[in-house]
């Protein structure tokens, strides 16, 4: 049967009621999948929720962010210092990613200041529904392993997941070399992304998911979490920017890569390469699942001047660095990589602190992509079916 790709195709069509709206507070187009359905129809209202969805920025909103991101852009990081930063590039602290991940993928994301500790409980209990949230319109085994929890959930009924298992088992073992349906997570921190798929997995046989973090400590305390099974779990360390260095895995053996505000932090120029080698890993018909910061979000904006690197491209004082997308420079990386666009989409919100009466204009890109299915060997114009 066609059922996942229909999924796609059903998921993707459906957008929020049609309503009135004023122009100034909501897109004109909305984007194929829905992000969220909490829309300012009212200005006089706007302290009374956290975030808001879908908005449209004023020219005049326009005009001031592209003014402060040329201001701050004017005096660059001397060279010897960026030489110094790629150096010692550390990947996003997982704390700090963690923060993103939720923030990013909450409709709802909480601005009041809260304990660490409170907080990342209150990410870990929500972190299924919020990957839902985030990737609400992929194929029913994606939007599994994302956390659909109102649906039965079958990882098992891609006849092309399970030949190529069948061939893999052949090889030389390795983690997950038996699993029909496997998951990367690059990027892992400290694993609050993790365990709400684990969650769903260890139910789900056949399927495996593989989580690497640059970070050698936060690798340690994913595989010391008391939900971490290797039976169906594989946490490893891993540089993506090292091009030689190999993965636990054969190429092709992915069903899934998630890729979270992580591309951002690697500098501009190994981008593609960080890409290129990511699409290796999918098998044909798998997915690639993205989110980051898009141009002019409001942490660009805060920045000062001398702690831009490049062009939109910035060091925060922690050592960290941070790129700013645009959906075309997205498109193209990825395109580049050999992968072909199933959602590419500016996510425009209207973040809230209603207790000190301050309004940020968020923007991230979210996008999934997908790795182009077998060509027929009898003839390259035409594609061999994954689903039957």
């Amino acid at each position: 049967s066609l059922n996942k790709m229909n999924c796609i195709t059903r998921l993707s069509a459906s957008c929020l009621k049609k309503s009135k709206m004023q122009q100034r507070y909501q897109c004109s187009r909305r984007p194929a999948v829905p992000l969220g359905s909490r829309i300012l129809t009212d200005p006089l209202k706007v302290f009374e929720h956290n975030m808001w969805d879908h908005m449209q920025w004023s020219q005049e909103e326009e005009e001031y962010a592209k003014e402060k991101a040329a201001e701050n852009s004017l005096v660059k990081v001397q060279r010897e210092d960026q030489d110094k930063y790629e150096r010692e590039a550390k990947i996003l602290p997982e704390k700090r990613r963690e923060e993103l991940k939720a923030e990013g993928s909450s409709e709802h994301a909480k601005i009041s200041s809260t304990n660490s500790s409170s907080h990342k409980n209150s990410m870990f209990e929500k972190g299924t529904k919020n990957w839902k949230k985030m990737y609400e319109g992929c194929s029913t085994s994606v939007q599994g392993c994302i956390g659909n929890e109102n649906q039965a959930i079958s990882f098992n009924d891609n006849p092309q997941s399970k030949h190529s298992g069948e061939e893999l088992c052949s090889l030389e073992s390795f983690p997950g070399s038996d699993a029909t349906y496997r998951i990367l997570e690059v990027g892992c921190g400290a694993g609050n992304s993790v365990f709400p798929i684990l969650k769903v997995l260890c139910n789900t046989p056949g399927t495996f998911l593989y989580c690497c973090d640059f970070a050698s400590g936060a690798v340690e305390l994913v595989k010391s979490h008391s939900s971490y099974n290797s039976a169906w779990c594989c946490a490893f360390v891993h540089d993506v920017c090292d091009d030689a260095l190999p993965y636990p895995f054969p190429d092709e053996t992915l069903d899934v890569i998630l890729l979270v505000f992580v591309l951002s932090t690697i500098h501009p120029d190994r981008m593609q390469g960080v890409l290129n080698r990511l699409a290796k890993l999918l098998k044909p018909g798998g997915m690639l699942l993205f989110r980051d910061y898009g141009r002019y979000d409001t942490a660009q904006l805060r920045f000062k001047k001398g702690c831009c690197l490049s062009e939109n491209f910035y060091v925060r004082g922690d050592g960290t660095r941070v790129y700013f997308f645009t959906k075309d420079e997205v498109w193209n990386m990825f395109n580049l990589a050999g992968l072909t666009e199933v959602q590419n989409l500016v996510d425009r919100r209207l973040q809230v602190n209603r207790k000190k009466k301050v309004k940020m204009q968020r923007v991230w890109i979210q996008s999934k992509f997908q790795k182009p299915l077998l060509q027929s060997p009898n003839n390259p114009a035409e594609t061999t079916e994954m689903y039957p």
